[in-house]
This record gives structure tokens, C-alpha cells and sequence, in this order.
């Protein structure tokens, strides 16, 4: 687990870390979307790789399929299924062309949505890069128990979300809550 350095003090995502609490790893699996990345070029894949090593979680996945939308399903699925997966980020295919095919493939899949995923992602990608951010359909929910957040494919997209969303609510110190706390939780009936 890394530390948190004075500059992630300044932006804790609207909360504090309480380092009484324990910290617990979360496993992820990493999936960029891309009809042109192999694994040489997938940069924003090494991105994510790096930051959620670097916040004390693991990388147990980690794959490349096209702009297909029953590929991705059937990654995504696969994923969920061996139930050693708490969490998916993917990487690319939220924009807004024709290829861009990540929310139709991911959306019929959530058990539930996180609507606020979307919001904060815009607020915060909005002081980064404007009004481009429109171009961008992220994306975040749960799929049989397994928190999913779908990220534009760019590195800049990846680091916002990520240092300034997701590292937050993966973090079991975060406070008032965090999504890990809920994990135990998401199969209820």
C-alpha cells in the first residue's frame, strides 16, 4: 500500500483518509478497448496497471479485445464469473463514434448503475479538458457483485479518473464511506 503524500491530502475526493482504519487490497482486472492497441501500445492500460499497484491493490487480469460488442461482453462476463475479480476498469470506447462501442456492450450487463460515476467524472475531466469532455460516455456500475467503471481510452482520461475517482472509493480508509465497505454486501436480495 502506498503512502498518502501531501498532495493527495489536498484532494481526497471530497473525503479524509482515517489511518486508523485497515486497509484492505482489492483485486482489478484491466481491460483496454482498442482496435488499434496491442500490448506494446497500450498506454493507458500501463497507466492503470501502475496506479492501482501503486495504491496497494492487484492487477489479477489484465487483457485487449476490440471495439466488439460481444467481445467485450465476453471478457467482461468471463471476469465476473471466476469471482476472484472485486472490480473491473476498463480503458477506451466511450466516445462518441461509431466504433465506440463500450456503454452498449457494458449498460445491458449492470445489475445497477452508478449514476454519480458519470457526474463527478465530467466535473473533474471538465478542468482538465474543457469542453471535451462531452465526447466522453463514462461510464460505472455493478455487474453480479463486481464494481465495473468504463474510462475514455486516453492517458489523461485515465489518470482523472483514477487519482481523482475510483483510487478514493477502492479505498477502504476513505471517509465518510467507500465503495469496499459495500463489497460484502452487493449480492443481498
Amino acid at each position: 500500500m502506498s503512502e498518502i503524500t501531501e498532495a493527495d491530502k489536498t484532494f481526497l475526493g471530497g473525503g479524509r483518509i482515517d489511518e486508523t482504519r485497515l486497509f484492505r487490497p482489492v483485486s482489478l482486472a484491466v481491460l483496454t478497448i482498442s482496435d488499434t492497441r496491442d500490448e506494446e501500445s497500450d498506454t493507458s492500460g500501463d497507466v492503470l496497471v501502475k496506479r492501482i499497484e501503486a495504491a496497494g491493490h492487484s492487477v489479477v487480469r489484465r487483457n485487449i479485445v476490440r471495439d466488439d460488442i460481444d467481445a467485450i461482453r465476453a471478457k467482461v462476463m468471463k471476469w465476473v464469473n471466476t469471482g476472484e475479480i472485486d472490480a473491473i476498469v476498463t480503458t477506451g470506447g466511450t466516445g462518441i463514434t461509431g466504433r465506440d462501442v463500450t456503454p452498449e456492450a457494458i449498460e445491458p450487463l449492470l445489475t445497477k448503475r452508478i449514476e454519480g460515476f458519470s457526474t463527478i467524472f465530467h466535473m473533474l475531466s471538465y478542468q482538465t479538458v474543457g469542453l471535451s469532455t462531452l465526447q466522453s460516455r463514462a461510464l460505472a456500475g455493478i455487474i453480479d457483485g463486481v464494481f465495473i467503471f468504463c474510462l475514455p481510452g486516453s492517458n489523461g482520461a485515465v489518470k482523472d479518473g483514477w487519482d481523482k475517482v475510483i483510487r478514493w472509493q477502492l479505498d477502504s480508509r476513505h471517509g465518510p464511506c467507500n465503495m469496499v465497505e459495500l463489497m460484502p454486501r452487493l449480492k443481498e436480495k
